[in-house]
């Protein structure tokens, strides 16, 4: 039977195709090519050195492709910065944590809405009629985004006092205020315990359904990737070797063969 969720995963938003990526002889990605659909979450999975951090890197501008492009909403491109693809409504975590560890969750968070800042500095340095009325705004979504996380406890701590799986949930509320059509999520649940996990589980497919938010993460808990994803992409020594339904890739021989080493 088919879920709701499934009925409303909409036509791709975002198309690599024949991606390639070198640094000197190390190749990275060699011609990968993969869709993802709007709405869906979709998953990037394979050993370590597989290539998945760099095809993020790729996703949001940080790495420029030798060959190949990426399509999002329909316009193609092979170099693009990533306060361009910021602007464009794709935001991002990281595999380690990127915060200002000596400022409050609140504050950390509200620097996701950079780019949504209409006022010049010397506005906000005034703090006065439109400035102030626009921060009041951000920090409405703001506060909207700490409820939703629910971390409202911790809202005026420094990041650097919290424990790691805060941290992380915390680093997902940045990149929800910047109110992305595409997140990309790089191992969220990196070093986090079982309640940490399930925790975060709930939070990205509350993104997913409520949001309406397309979502690429990376992760290496596999029974994570099965449960929420609706695609997987399977990548091994930067060459794509599967893509599919988590049911059609756990079972895949040269899924098995990369995890298992029997292919090397």
């Amino acid at each position: 039977m088919t879920t709701a969720h499934e009925r409303r995963i909409g036509e791709p938003v975002l198309t690599v195709a024949e991606v390639s990526l070198a640094f000197g002889g190390v190749k990275a990605l060699q011609s990968v090519s993969f869709d993802v659909r709007q709405h869906e979450i979709r998953a990037i999975i394979g050993p370590n050195g597989a290539g998945k951090s760099s095809m993020l890197n790729v996703i949001n501008g940080v790495y420029h492709p030798q060959q190949g492009t990426v399509t999002y909403k329909g316009a193609a491109r092979r170099e693009v910065s990533p306060h361009q693809a910021a602007a464009q409504g794709i935001a991002r975590t990281f595999q380690n944590i990127a915060l200002f560890r000596g400022m409050t969750v609140l504050d950390n968070i509200m620097t996701g809405r950079n780019l949504k800042m209409r006022c010049n500095f010397l506005q906000q340095a005034l703090y006065w009629g439109a400035a102030q009325r626009e921060e009041l705004e951000h920090r409405r979504k703001v506060e909207e985004v700490i409820d939703f996380l629910e971390i409202q406890h911790i809202r005026k701590t420094p990041v650097g006092r919290l424990p790691y799986g805060l941290q992380k949930r915390v680093e997902l509320g940045r990149a929800l205020a910047a109110e992305p059509e595409l997140l990309l999520l790089d191992e969220p649940m990196a070093g986090m315990n079982v309640e940490e996990k399930q925790d975060m589980c709930r939070f990205i497919l509350d993104v997913n359904d409520q949001f309406g938010t397309t979502i690429v993460l990376i992760e290496h808990d596999m029974g994570v990737v099965m449960d929420i994803s609706d695609r997987v992409v399977v990548l091994d020594y930067g060459r794509k070797i599967a893509d599919g339904t988590p049911d059609e890739v756990r079972g895949d021989s040269k899924v098995i063969d990369a995890y298992l080493g029997v292919a090397h």
